[in-house]
């Protein structure tokens, strides 16, 4: 999903003892156990790899520009000290894990699964492609709309750091400057704070994080041209999010009208036609014939409408308390602490509420 957030996932390792009905719980444990520790076995320091003869020069330029971002983001973004983001792993393959999203034909609502130490979440990860494809399958058998997608990193909360932390990895590292510093900021901010059982409220304050301190980050280091591919990138994410907003929200007034089933799920085809062709003409007047998003419209369902909302429906109201909080990160960190504590409908009620 190009652009669509940051990280995208949550190890489920620390937890990932799936419960209730409807999944292979140790099958699922064993894989994502497997999985980390595989990433980990491939992990170095990031001053090993810079200090070895054979380090290709321009993994060893990226990796020495992630080494400033990280000590950028405890002495300005004020996030966690830790060993996270100070090794590299190469993986070998395009995507750290792939998620599985699933909503009902006539919902944007995820389905979700539970886990001991991360709650309840709306997708599962995969560290194998082909059982995230396995598993989406059977989603699919059961009238599910599926999207599976690859993310480039994810973050253990914290939980891994005294292994050696979540590692660098190439499926991210050679991102452009911008989206680099935006993913590590994003990841960290998961281990500065997280809530059981909100995905919305841990995404979109990991999405805040990651934008305010991008920003900064590009106002005291990077160069005009590297602010401008970044402003370029973060227009197409807003165009690309008003546009499908307004389409959620034709879909999300479909569902809830008394029409029959077989009239609505005549009308979401008609709606995910235009929505598709709406793409086209943005990509073609506002983006310069820009691609990156042609795989997911390509397969638009009610799964990925639906996993969008999770990562920004409230980071504007995040950035407004960061302001409200005079820029200062500690306490802002604070304030959100104390949200977080709060009932999850007045979690978010007072978020919104932010002037």
């Amino acid at each position: 999903m190009a652009g669509l957030g940051g990280g995208g996932a949550l190890l489920l390792a620390a937890g990932a003892l799936c419960l209730g009905s409807g999944c292979s719980d140790l099958d699922y444990y064993r894989q994502s156990v497997r999985g980390h520790l595989d990433l980990m076995s491939r992990a170095k320091p990031v001053d090993d790899w810079l200090a070895q003869g054979d380090t290709q020069p321009t993994l060893k330029q990226r990796l020495d520009l992630s080494r400033q971002m990280r000590d950028f983001s405890v002495q300005v973004l004020k996030l966690p000290d830790n060993p996270s983001y100070r090794a590299y792993a190469d993986l070998q393959r395009a995507a750290a894990v792939w998620n599985v999203v699933a909503a009902p034909p006539l919902s944007l609502n995820l389905k979700t699964w539970c886990y001991p130490v991360t709650g309840c979440v709306g997708y599962r990860g995969y560290f194998d492609r082909a059982e995230a494809d396995a598993f989406a399958a059977a989603l699919r058998a059961e009238g599910y709309d599926v999207s599976v997608y690859g993310v480039p990193a994810y973050s253990t909360l914290g939980w891994s750091n005294w292994i050696g932390g979540d590692p660098l990895l190439n499926t991210f590292v050679n991102r452009s400057e911008g989206e680099l510093a935006r993913l590590i900021f994003h990841e960290l901010a998961h281990q500065k704070l997280y809530v059981a059982d909100d995905t919305m409220f841990n995404e979109s304050f990991a999405t805040a994080v990651e934008r305010i301190g991008t920003r900064l980050w590009l106002e005291q280091h990077g160069s005009d041209a590297v602010r401008t591919q970044y402003r370029e990138g973060q227009q197409r994410r807003q165009d690309f999010r008003e546009l499908t907003a307004r389409w959620r929200d034709q879909l999300e007034g479909l569902y809830a009208s008394d029409r029959s089933d077989e009239a609505k799920l005549a009308a979401k085809s008609e709606l995910l036609a235009q929505l598709r062709a709406d793409y086209v003409q943005t990509k073609q007047q506002r983006w310069g014939g820009f691609a990156g998003y042609d795989p997911w419209f390509a397969h638009v369902n009610n799964a990925s409408l639906g996993v969008l909302a999770a990562y920004t429906e409230l980071a504007g109201d995040f950035e407004r308390l960061f302001v409200q909080q005079g820029n200062d990160f500690e306490r802002f960190y604070a304030r959100v602490a104390e949200i977080g504590a709060l009932p999850k409908a007045q979690r978010h009620a007072t978020l919104r509420a932010v002037p």
